[in-house]
């Protein structure tokens, strides 16, 4: 919510990569930009093709942001809907040419609380997930990973999708109930990328010290109202 960030990207979002001028907010098109980056700067000449694109594509029209809000206890969720109202009515006064934008996010936030309460809406986002989930789970049932026995941008893409299911408490319900999930999430949990990626701030112990963390930073910044 920073003004220097929110002038550059009015969404609040992440991911945003920059390079010089060129600013890129979607995630599959900044990894394709990366791998052009790669062919020029180091000769790997490994591009993603049009199966492990179309993978990528599918995975990430999941949108994991009303599934993931309904199984947040209400009282974190709303504490931290609360602060960032707080955040971003702060980032108003400080940025005034902002205010429109910035007004924007603060009803997106209320839209947001809203749309929690839409049955509908909490069912599709369910069923688009499991729909996704039960065509990876046949994939691999010929493929050590999702394109293939090896490694791409489309493992890259799903294996954040089954991170956050483990994150929310989920994981017998939609990864241990379908055996080449559950053995395929085993074995990019040995990646190293994933271990520092992931495994680092969410492996074990390693969760509850982020939360904790988390939990920290915002009730002393609400106590001492630094927004």
């Amino acid at each position: 919510m920073d003004s220097s960030f929110f002038r550059m990207n009015t969404s609040a979002k992440l991911p945003v990569f920059k390079n010089g001028s060129h600013i890129i907010f979607d995630t599959i098109e900044t990894i394709l930009y990366i791998e052009r980056i790669a062919v020029v700067s180091v000769g790997n000449d490994s591009f993603s093709n049009q199966e492990v694109i179309e993978w990528m594509q599918k995975i990430q029209q999941w949108n994991p942001k009303y599934f993931t809000l309904l199984h947040i206890p209400d009282k974190h969720r709303l504490y931290v809907s609360k602060f960032i109202r707080k955040v971003v009515i702060a980032r108003m006064a400080e940025s005034p040419d902002l205010a429109s934008a910035y007004h924007s996010k603060l009803r997106e936030a209320y839209e947001t609380e809203e749309k929690l309460k839409n049955a509908d809406l909490v069912k599709r986002s369910t069923e688009s997930l499991v729909q996704l989930l039960d065509e990876v789970e046949t994939k691999l049932n010929d493929t050590t990973y999702i394109v293939g026995d090896e490694f791409t941008m489309a493992d890259a893409t799903f294996v954040p999708v089954l991170a956050r299911l483990v994150l929310l408490g989920l994981e017998d319900e939609y990864i241990s109930c379908r055996p080449n999930i559950a053995d395929y999430w085993g074995l990019v949990q040995q990646r190293p990328t994933y271990k520092k990626v992931i495994g680092k701030y969410f492996n074990g112990w390693r969760k509850e010290k982020t939360l904790i963390k988390t939990w920290c930073s915002l009730h002393i910044r609400n106590l001492l109202k630094r927004y």
